[in-house]
Formats: structure tokens, C-alpha cells, sequence
């Protein structure tokens, strides 16, 4: 926590607040001996003009207290909010750069627990250390010396008072603070099922799963209610546990100091005065016990904020990377293998291929095959375990991401839209792009019929593409990946909620756009009809490819090229196709 202290903090107005802190308490411990004076010296000994100018300096005194708490609140809130700003700006753009590992890691909820909650009790624990966390120490040993001064009699009230209210704080953190702990983590849980709740509704809905999903949020809320209500009923009871001990004291201190002014040992102004100081030890004491249920959950807080920030980035720059030549348009996978964390086996291994500018290149094989792995590989989302990717001609572990993503266009297998309108997504291929160039892609993704239909360009687009079907929200992604000028054009999976006849238009309307017959285009598809027009078509099985070339080619020499054709195709299909396979030979003769 100190570490983010240092960190985001600045030095000059942080100690601008300690310098008026130290003021405020000054005034504040005098104050109470001023009064003491006026009472001895001025109203026992009715010296009027005594009480006129202490009454004045008092009112100097209070005043200049009152303008350093001001000033000290003022510093102390800025810089608080300054650290919290700069750290959740940080902590967004740690997470904008993760690699795809790091958020299997993480996870969503736990994300945006620890950019919002758990930074906002950073940022309370901040202001707090610049005002009751330094304040409350400085008054606790300054009232004792002030109040020692007085009376030394007096002082062994607190010698019965003090170690009571140590044991119930202690008593009170030994119970809250693992509690605290425990609070952090039932809130990304709360956080994750609301979450899986929003995202899945329909699916809920369709399933009849209702009352299951409401009860498993009925579970999480139960518990983070029952943890909270611990910890709140704990800390709340410190407070009125104090203020008995601090009534208790006050008595005593009344009683004996009583007897003492009976006895002449001490003038009724240094009783006042002491009492003034046992509220002040008191108090002091008690806010050192909030401030001891505040730290150790900003302490958690900053744990789980340092785990993110400090979490090494798997995908690096070279300090001093190389530039590409976007005229040498290309894409080679030489023997590339990659294996996530902990996986038994590799995701992709020994894949090679080439692909030239102008050619398309389309990936087909069975679920978990490796074929989002590719693409993520090209766009070094993640980097390969051994072997190396080229894209024109370069290393991309060479080449800044910046400049790779300069040339790379992706749409992913979840096609995802942002809040705002058609023409604030298309914005995020090409933020130069103008309405002719907006209307020429959605025209080749086959958008723009209904677009021109429901509002045009400026039509509203709720969050996620909610108010679009799913073929349609397919075809803005691909719109916006199409504006972007890029030498490699990567589709996902990106066809699969369209039918087969607007399918086959878009991809005859992206080979004839003047603008993208030139580049590189990578297709992930799992229909054969998607794939089979393609210049090259890779086919993957278990991370293996087991197949590279053209339709008929494969359909000659691949295996699982042919059962992926006899999944798809009818027997009309294949011989329309000129294509029969053999039914005596099930590894599939091509006749």
C-alpha cells in the first residue's frame, strides 16, 4: 500500500497537508490551556481585561485551527482523488495490454472489483492517513504531555482506562480483519453471478433456469450479507464500548479532580482544561481504532491491485523493434507450436504455411483443433511457444504490437459492438473514415440494406449489438474490420450466424472490392462451403495440420477433409461437385 503511496502521490502537497495537520493540532492542544488560563487567572481573580485578551486570542487560535483544517481537507481529498484517478487510468491500461492468459486468470468479475471497489478503499484510505491516520497519533501523545503537565495525580485514571480500550480494539480486529479479507472475494463472486446473469438471460429464460440462477445470486448475496453484517455489527460495537469507557473515565476524572481542588492541589481552569485533554486522548484512541479497521481492508485492496499492475506482461516489445515493408505482403507460420499453461498437450504444434498477398487462406477442422489459436497468433495476442510467425516478410516478436496491429484487421468468433451508433463502431476501424467509404463496406458485408433501412449511419447501437440479431451484429464486425486499411484481413469463425446465400455474397464481394483484393485473407469457417473456393485451406486436427491445399486436392488426399465433406454435403452435393467417394474404402477413395 505504501509502495502505491509513493507512487501516485505528490511530495509538495502532501506535505502542504502534514504542515497544516501539525498547525491544526498545535491549535487544538492549545486551545484548552487558554481556557484553563482565563479561568484561574481571569474570572477566580475577575480580571476582565485578562478575559478580553485571552478571549481574543482564543478566537485567533480557533480561527487559524478552522483555516488549517480547511486547507489540510483540501489537499488531503485532491491528492486522494488524484491517486485514485491515476490509478484506475493505469490499472485500465495494464488490463487493455494483457495477454489472452491473463485474463483466463483473472476473469472479468474480479477485474472490475478491483478497478472499482477495491480502489475506492484505496482511495478513502488515502485521504484518511493524510488527516485521522496522522492526526490521531499526534493528538493522543501531544494531549497526554499537555495533560501530564496539569496533573500527574490525575493521570492514573488513565492508567485503567487506556489498557481497556486497547483490549476490545484488539479484541475487535482480531474478529473484523479476516472477515475484511474474505469480503473482497465474495464481492467479485457477486460480482461474477450477476454478471453470468445479465450475459445469459435469454439463455436462462429458454432453459426455465430462473429460480436455479436466482438462487445461486441468492447464495452469493446471502453470504456477503452474513460476512458483512459480522464485520459491520463488530466494528459498529467498538464505538459504543468506547464511549462507556470514556463516560466511566470522565467520572473519575471528575471525582478525583474534585477531591484535589478541595484539597487546593489544583485549580478548578486545570480541571476543565484536563478534561478537555482526556476527550481529546480518547478520542484520539478511537479514531486509531477506525483507522485500524480501515487499513488492513485497503491493505487487501492494494494486494489484489498490485497483482494486476506488477503481473508480467508474457507479450514484450524489443526495446528497439523493427519496421516492416507493407508492400511486401505476407504471412508465413514456420513450424509454430504454442501450448497454454498447465494444458496436457499443445494447442497447435508444427504448423507451417505461406500465404502470399491477394490469397485467402481458410482454416477448417473440429472443435478445438487450434484455429482461433492461429489467429490470435498473427495478431500476437499471445506468443508462440516455439517457431516463428512472419507477417510481410518480418518477425513479429521483431515488431512493436503497435505496428503489427497496423497491418493486422480481426474479427473475433463473438462479434462484439459498442454502445453509441453504426457509425462510432465503423469509427474503430478507420477514425478518418467518410460516409462514402462507411456505405462501401457495409455494402460488401451485406449491411447495408438494413442499415439504410432502420436509420442509416447514426442509427443507435445498444450495448453489445443488443438491438441486432445475431447475423446482422456478424456483419457490422465485419464491416469495421473491413474500413480498416490493413495487409492481413483475419475473420474468426465470423460467418457462421449467416445463411449460406448472403455468405457466399460477402466473400465474392470482398474478392471483387478493389481495396482488399490485394491482401491477405484468413478464414476460420466450419462449413465446407465457406472454405472450398479458398487459394489454400488448411485443415487442422488436435493442433496437428493434416491437410493444406486446395478443395480438390483434399478432397483427394485428406481423410478428415472427406469426413468433414460427408458431415456436410449430401450425396446429390458430392456428385454435383464431381466428387465420389468410395463407400468400400472409408478412408475415402476419390474417384
Amino acid at each position: 500500500m505504501l509502495n502505491i503511496g509513493r507512487r501516485y502521490l505528490q511530495a509538495w502537497p502532501v506535505f502542504l497537508a502534514l504542515l497544516f495537520l501539525v498547525v491544526q493540532v498545535v491549535t487544538n492542544l492549545w486551545l484548552p490551556t487558554i481556557t484553563a488560563n482565563i479561568i484561574n487567572k481571569g474570572i477566580a481573580q475577575h480580571n476582565l481585561n485578562y478575559i478580553w485578551a485571552m478571549g481574543g486570542l482564543m478566537l485567533i487560535v480557533a480561527l487559524a485551527s478552522w483555516v488549517s483544517a480547511i486547507i489540510n481537507v483540501y489537499y488531503a481529498s485532491k491528492q486522494s482523488q488524484r491517486l485514485g484517478r491515476n490509478l484506475r487510468h493505469d490499472l485500465f491500461k495494464k488490463v487493455m495490454y494483457m495477454d489472452d492468459s491473463a485474463f483466463n486468470e483473472f476473469g472479468d468479475s474480479t477485474l472490475i472489483t478491483r478497478t472499482t471497489n477495491d480502489i475506492t478503499q484505496l482511495q478513502n484510505v488515502f485521504q484518511t492517513m493524510l488527516r485521522m491516520m496522522l492526526m490521531a497519533p499526534l493528538m493522543l501523545v501531544g494531549s497526554i504531555l499537555m495533560a501530564w503537565n496539569l496533573s500527574q495525580n490525575l493521570m492514573l485514571v488513565f492508567a485503567v482506562a487506556l489498557p481497556l480500550l486497547t483490549l476490545a480494539v484488539v479484541i475487535n480486529m482480531a474478529i473484523a480483519i479476516p472477515r475484511f479479507r474474505a469480503m473482497q472475494g465474495l464481492v467479485d463472486r457477486i460480482n461474477l453471478v450477476f454478471q453470468q446473469g445479465l450475459t445469459g438471460v435469454r439463455v436462462i429464460r429458454a432453459f426455465n433456469r430462473d429460480d436455479f440462477e436466482v438462487k445461486k445470486f441468492d447464495d452469493a448475496n446471502r453470504d456477503l450479507t452474513h460476512t458483512s453484517h459480522v464485520v459491520l455489527t463488530t466494528v459498529a460495537m467498538l464505538m459504543p464500548i468506547m464511549t462507556v469507557i470514556l463516560s466511566f473515565t470522565n467520572v473519575a476524572i471528575v471525582w478525583f479532580g474534585a477531591k484535589l481542588i478541595g484539597q487546593d492541589a489544583m485549580p478548578m481552569g486545570n480541571l476543565v482544561a484536563f478534561l478537555t485533554y482526556a476527550s481529546q486522548i480518547l478520542m484520539s484512541f478511537m479514531q486509531l481504532s477506525a483507522v485500524a479497521v480501515m487499513v488492513p481492508r485497503a491493505q487487501v485492496s492494494a494486494i489484489r491491485v498490485r497483482e494486476i499492475m506488477e503481473r508480467e506482461d508474457k507479450v514484450l516489445d524489443l526495446s528497439n523493434p523493427v519496421s516492416t515493408d507493407k508492400a511486401q505482403i505476407g504471412l508465413d507460420f514456420n513450424t509454430v507450436s504454442y501450448k497454454f499453461e498447465e494444458a496436457e498437450r499443445e494447442a497447435l504444434s508444427a504448423v507451417s504455411f505461406h500465404v502470399k498477398g491477394g490469397q485467402t487462406l481458410a482454416i477448417i477442422g473440429g472443435t478445438g483443433s487450434g484455429k482461433s489459436t492461429i489467429i490470435n497468433l498473427v495478431a500476437r495476442l499471445m506468443d508462440v511457444t516455439s517457431g516463428e510467425v512472419r507477417v510481410n516478410q518480418t518477425p513479429i516478436r521483431s515488431m512493436s504490437q503497435h505496428d503489427l496491429h497496423h497491418f493486422v484487421a480481426m474479427t473475433q468468433q463473438k462479434a462484439v459492438l459498442f454502445s453509441g451508433t453504426v457509425r462510432s463502431n465503423l469509427y474503430f476501424g478507420k477514425p478518418d473514415a467518410t460516409d462514402e467509404e462507411m456505405w462501401q463496406v457495409l455494402q460488401i458485408a451485406q449491411a447495408a440494406d438494413f442499415i439504410r433501412e432502420q436509420g442509416g449511419l447514426n442509427m443507435k447501437v445498444e450495448q453489445n449489438g443488443a438491438n441486432f440479431s445475431g447475423g446482422q451484429r456478424q456483419r457490422l464486425a465485419i464491416a469495421r474490420t473491413l474500413i480498416k486499411p490493413a495487409s492481413i484481413y483475419l475473420f474468426d469463425d465470423s460467418f457462421s450466424a449467416l445463411d449460406f446465400a448472403t455468405d457466399a455474397k460477402l466473400r465474392q464481394a470482398i474478392g471483387q472490392s478493389e481495396k482488399h483484393r490485394k491482401a491477405i485473407k484468413v478464414i476460420v469457417a466450419q462449413r465446407v462451403a465457406t472454405v472450398m473456393n479458398a487459394d489454400q485451406i488448411l485443415v487442422l486436427e488436435n493442433g496437428h495440420a493434416v491437410g493444406l491445399g486446395q478443395h480438390r486436392e483434399l478432397a483427394r488426399n485428406c481423410a478428415q477433409y472427406q469426413d468433414i465433406m460427408r458431415s456436410q454435403l449430401s450425396d446429390e452435393d458430392l456428385q454435383a461437385m464431381g466428387i465420389n467417394f468410395s463407400t468400400k474404402n472409408q478412408g475415402g477413395d476419390f474417384k
